[in-house]
């Protein structure tokens, strides 16, 4: 009996040593997806991570640019801010027609730095916000005037020169269309003038007659082949609009 049962047990012994050994590898193969779902998650949680810098990142640019923009748009309201304050009190004079301006001059007195009301009636200028006259005073000054008010102050004289049965007035339409829109600046020469009014129609020398009859264009004296625009009825109140602060 024991010879048999030492047989069976050396036997057996083999069998029980592999289980053994494939017991202790079972935690380590239980572990290994384990490890795996960690470092996915681990992957997982970094890429989350890195996108949400990156939108703050893109948040923090945004503001950034917005805040510059307001800066600017407070900046560049000194001068449009004095411009319509002026333009609230001028004055009205019996007997004459015309729309708010101010003289530059005037505005100096205002806003006391030149260079940013410079700068800024630059940028008013070439977005079409207000024009900019030279005047005819001897003197190196220049009128502001917003351009709805000027489209206004060209309706005025358009009507009163239709009282008068005047001819050719069609030409008014074509300046304010293809010319103001066109020519920011505070002249122009003759060839370019009759250029853009002829996109509006067939130009005859009596059109350009009629724009400076109704005063919204002056022949420069030095060189007659040039204009300064101008506003209409301007020089009658010239002078009482310079004594007034």
């Amino acid at each position: 009996m024991n010879s048999l049962s030492s047989r069976l047990n050396s036997e057996q012994a083999p069998e029980t040593q592999h289980q053994n050994r494939m017991s202790m590898q079972d935690p380590s193969s239980s572990s290994s997806p384990s490890k795996g779902t960690k470092r996915r998650r681990d992957e997982e949680d970094a890429a989350a991570a890195a996108a949400a810098a990156a939108a703050a990142a893109a948040d923090d640019a945004e503001t950034a640019a917005a805040s510059e923009s307001l800066e600017q748009s407070l900046t560049f309201s000194d001068t449009l801010v004095a411009l319509r304050m002026m333009r609230a009190q001028f004055p009205r004079i019996d007997k004459v027609s015309i729309r708010p301006f101010v003289l530059r001059s005037q505005l100096y007195s205002s806003v006391l730095d030149r260079t940013q009301v410079d700068r800024e009636l630059e940028s008013l200028r070439r977005t079409n916000v207000l024009r900019i006259f030279k005047l005819n005073t001897g003197q190196d000054d220049h009128a502001i005037m917003f351009l709805d008010d000027y489209l206004n102050q060209i309706e005025r004289v358009v009507k009163r020169m239709e009282e008068k049965n005047g001819h050719d007035l069609e030409v008014f339409e074509w300046f304010k269309i293809h010319v103001l829109d066109t020519r920011l600046e505070p002249n122009i020469s003759h060839l370019d003038l009759c250029s853009l009014l002829s996109l509006g129609g067939k130009v005859k020398d009596n059109h350009i007659s009629v724009l400076i009859n109704g005063g919204v264009i002056i022949r420069q004296l030095i060189d007659p082949s040039m204009y300064w625009f101008a506003i209409p009825n301007v020089g009658s109140i010239l002078k009482g609009l310079s004594q007034v602060t």
